[in-house]
């Protein structure tokens, strides 16, 4: 096969030019331009990517960056055949959208005169060829790539923040974490993770003191190449990462159990194989275990009445290794000082109600667990230790002074006088026993739980 330049014309009849022969290639000169040879559907492609407006100019394709602000395209002046691509650069159009106008006069898919469309899928590309002034610039082609060849994970869902090579996602109410690359060995492949459940609720006055709220469980494992935990919370590391899938992954996260007249046990969180148990209800004279404290991630703390020594509710119900919680305290019976339990907590039991020295005091809430490198509840990228899952304190109880328990650290909140303290927002602290007799107070509620979802992106 022969090449033959533009100045070679093979033939020349009327207005009829033809150039090569038969098999040849038509190559155009250095800085030469075509016009009128028609196109097949392709186009040419700008490869290098548009981040601010601009007027896109007919056969040609764009690859259009929006990572630092959404940017707006002008169609061309539209002509039957016309063809213009484009494709969103780094699968941004989510965060920052690209809008298309079309030029004067004109429509994009049959819409309004000057309607413009609006692209905001994360990975898009479409085509557009423009038809006539009916249609305007007509979609012809469409797609939605996100997927890419990358070692690390790729996900969304939740609130996202990054700790150094680590991205963080924060879910303080369900949703789902939605894997888009599962990534590989020389990236990353599995995920760090912490579930909190609920709290558990304290129950209200009815003559005795109350016992504290369960923190809710505490379950989490971290990577020893990112933060190694040395704070309270490391006995309690789980064994493994979980490894992920390109799918997605519902996250449940517990609200904290409801105080008042009868305390009610948190409510359970969980992502993928992982779940944690709400922490047990805070008993109160005349519950629903006769004065003692409920089972749960942490139990609850036993109820200061009945004329017998109540005891706690029992942790890491159901049982899971490391465990998830601690039992709560006993009450302690005395005339006429009743002393309730403490909630237990994620590292400690929940203290027992004590009638010595005198006065009689009610048991603080057990102690929750503390880490770092997960961020704190709002996802803030922290080298602070972050605590979670402690227990509420046993009630106070009249004729004062009769002490009520404080609250664990981690979320745990301590007696009311009269109320009980609510547990803290997604911690999964258990709520404070309320005062009862004399002046009488309903139980706290325990805390909301949280999930958050940890691994290396870069």
């Amino acid at each position: 096969m022969s090449k033959v330049e533009v100045n070679q014309i093979s033939s020349q009849c009327g207005s009829t030019l033809t150039i090569g022969q038969s098999g040849d290639t038509v190559t155009l000169a250095c800085g030469a331009t075509q016009s009128g040879f028609g196109r097949t559907g392709t186009v040419d492609w700008d490869t290098t990517a548009k981040t601010a407006s601009f007027t896109a100019v007919s056969g040609n394709g764009y690859f259009v960056n929006t990572t630092s602000g959404a940017v707006t395209m002008t169609m061309p002046s539209g002509s039957a055949g016309a063809i213009v691509s484009i494709q969103d650069y780094n699968k941004t159009f989510d965060t920052n959208a690209l809008t298309i106008s079309p030029a004067s006069g004109e429509k994009i898919n049959g819409g309004s005169t000057d309607g413009s469309l609006v692209i905001s899928t994360e990975g898009q590309g479409l085509t557009f060829v423009y038809v006539d002034s009916t249609v305007g610039w007509k979609t012809i082609h469409e797609n939605e790539f996100i997927s890419g060849g990358n070692n690390f994970i790729v996900a969304t869902g939740g609130t996202i923040t990054c700790c150094g090579d680590y991205k963080i996602h924060t879910f303080t109410g369900p949703g789902t974490f939605c894997v888009t690359s599962a990534g590989n060995p020389l990236g990353s492949t599995a995920v760090d993770y912490l579930v909190v459940a609920g709290g558990g609720g304290s129950g209200g006055p009815a003559g005795n003191t109350n016992g504290g709220g369960g923190g809710g469980g505490f379950r989490f494992y971290a990577s020893p190449s990112c933060n190694p935990q040395s704070g309270p919370g490391a006995p309690l590391n789980g064994p493994a990462a979980i490894p992920v899938t390109v799918q997605g992954y519902p996250i449940t996260v517990g609200s904290g159990g409801s105080g008042g007249a009868s305390g009610c046990k948190g409510s359970d969180s969980s992502f993928s194989t992982i779940t944690s148990t709400g922490g047990g209800f805070g008993a109160n004279p005349g519950g629903p275990l006769s004065e003692q404290g409920g089972p749960g991630g942490s139990g609850g703390g036993g109820g200061g009445g009945g004329g017998t020594n109540n005891a706690g509710g029992t942790g890491n119900t159901p049982p899971v290794s490391p465990p998830q919680g601690n039992a709560g305290g006993n009450s302690a019976q005395t005339t006429p000082d009743h002393a309730s339990g403490g909630g237990g907590g994620a590292t400690a039991a929940g203290f027992a109600g004590r009638t010595t020295p005198s006065p009689a005091n009610s048991g603080t809430g057990g102690a929750g667990a503390g880490i770092t490198g997960f961020g704190s509840s709002n996802g803030e990228c922290s080298s602070c230790v972050q605590y979670f899952s402690g227990g509420g304190g046993g009630g106070q109880a009249s004729p004062v002074p009769l002490g009520g328990g404080a609250g664990g650290i981690g979320g745990g909140r301590p007696a009311g006088a009269p109320p009980g303290n609510d547990g803290l927002v997604n911690t999964g602290g258990g709520g404070g026993g309320g005062r009862c007799a004399a002046i009488p107070g309903a139980g706290g509620a325990g805390g909301s739980g949280i999930v958050i979802i940890r691994y290396k992106f870069q």
